[in-house]
């Protein structure tokens, strides 16, 4: 594994831990060139799974992107790494579990926002404003009643 810092191809193994359901593997590795500390994480290769976007377009389902979308809602939360690879995870299996190899990225979308809503409401806003591309101050006020219910168990 190539050292994030100072590019050496050797490092060793500190620590290993299962995260979630041991379908992942996180691993503490240490640079043996400069002595830089980083975390990788390991995961089973699934099989590829298609998302069909709202234009009808189609891409292969990319975990990254997905990531990037939750660290810009959990910016300035108290929400760390771990929670995001686990919300991902279980994303991921939710989708391959159902058999398909093609889901729409609406499907995608719902099931993100269903776990984020429990984990952080305030990055669940957030996901929703990008997500469901809020255009005025009127959906916000709407997700948030939305939330409001929910949460108190009337919707």
């Amino acid at each position: 594994m190539k050292c994030v810092t100072c590019a050496h191809l050797d490092s060793k193994v500190v620590e290993s831990r299962d995260i979630g359901d041991s379908s992942s593997i996180r691993r503490r590795r240490q640079c043996l060139g400069c002595g830089y500390r980083f975390t990788t994480y390991e995961r089973v290769e699934v099989p590829y799974l298609m998302v069909t976007k709202k234009d009808g377009s189609q891409e292969l389902f990319d975990r990254s992107k997905l990531l990037g979308g939750l660290h810009k809602a959990i910016q300035k939360r108290p929400v760390d790494t771990g929670q995001l690879e686990e919300l991902v995870d279980d994303v991921e299996r939710s989708v391959h579990e159902c058999g398909e190899t093609e889901i729409a990225s609406s499907r995608v979308g719902e099931m993100v926002m269903e776990r984020l809503m429990k984990l952080d409401e305030v990055a669940y806003v957030r996901f929703a404003s990008v997500y469901r591309s809020f255009t005025d101050a009127a959906n916000f006020e709407a997700e948030l009643e939305r939330l409001k219910a929910s949460t108190s168990g009337t919707l």
